[in-house]
């Protein structure tokens, strides 16, 4: 099984990839350039080729589409925002996430092909799919509700944006499922705002870039994985003591003395970054108006890149 895409919707697969590791199904995680490119020679006909894009049209993932072989070819799986595309003419199967128009940085889109990669990875596990279905609807339930909950806090926009906007660096450290948050994150504050924003697993962060710590960094810590809480939020109080500014974003809200939290809530870990990933669609929105920005609007890239 190989997961790929680009951009966001070759973060949102973290948590699937990583659900079906626990399981004891082996997944491969790879962009489409790369896998285009360089690393072909693993598919055949035995692969599934679960393939993201959002547009249906991003450049890497259909050119991908299109050079599978006919002959022992792949079976090829396309979660796309909407049934007209490049990408879905050419998929074997494919799941419409309906996300709907989106004009700006990839939220909604980003949350919905969360949802359809959790139920993609529940069927991949061996769950019937009446019961599969049922468990991905409390599940998407939930995490709505902990996104109206942070919704309704007006201030917290603007809290972010004191707390954490005047740093000249910013890094935003996840594991497991909370690297699709944390990567993503990233990637909205770069295209929003303009804003350098570096994505790091939070233990390689430890290996060089932790010289980063200081009164010039802000450091968002996503400590949402029950395997690894205790080591995150570790690190997090080590950059408290340096001098970083820190915001903590636990299941629980428990965090450093000195740190700034938000609490997203007991969700499933498939859906999880789409509610703890909302501080920093929050931030980049806030630091987009007061740098006199557009949210939503780009100055050298598009919306879809069909170009590579």
């Amino acid at each position: 099984m190989v997961f790929t895409g680009m951009g966001s919707s070759y973060h949102a697969c973290y948590p699937a990839v990583t659900e079906l590791a626990r399981e004891g199904r082996p997944a491969v995680h790879l962009g489409a350039a790369e896998l285009l490119h360089f690393r072909m020679g693993i598919l055949d006909g035995t692969s599934l080729v679960v393939a993201v894009s959002q547009s249906g049209e991003s450049a890497e993932v259909v050119r991908l589409a299109r050079a599978l072989p006919d002959a022992d070819r792949p079976t090829l799986l396309a979660i796309t925002n909407g049934m007209r595309s490049a990408l879905a003419s050419i998929a074997d199967v494919v799941l419409d996430t309906r996300a709907g128009e989106e004009t700006g940085p990839s939220t909604m889109t980003f949350a919905a092909a969360l949802v359809a990669l959790a139920g993609v990875a529940a069927a991949l596990t061996g769950v019937a799919v009446q019961e599969a279905a049922s468990r991905l609807a409390g599940d998407a339930e939930a995490a709505a509700s902990a996104l109206e909950r942070l919704l309704a806090d007006r201030s917290l926009p603007q809290e972010l944006a004191d707390r954490l906007g005047a740093r000249d660096s910013v890094v935003l450290l996840g594991r497991g499922p909370a690297r699709a948050a944390a990567e993503m994150g990233a990637l909205t504050l770069k295209e929003a705002v303009g804003m350098p924003a570096e994505s790091l697993e939070a233990a390689q962060f430890r290996h060089g870039p932790l010289e980063l710590a200081g009164p010039k960094l802000a450091a968002i810590v996503l400590a949402t994985e029950p395997e690894t809480i205790e080591l995150d939020l570790a690190l997090a109080a080590e950059l408290v003591a340096a001098g970083a500014a820190v915001l903590a974003v636990t299941r629980e809200g428990v965090a450093p003395a000195g740190a700034s939290r938000i609490e997203i809530g007991p969700l499933a870990r498939t859906i999880g970054p789409a509610v703890s990933i909302l501080p920093m669609q929050l931030l980049a929105w806030q630091l987009a108006i007061l740098r006199g920005r557009e949210p939503g609007t780009y100055v050298r890239a598009s919306k879809v890149t069909t170009r590579e």
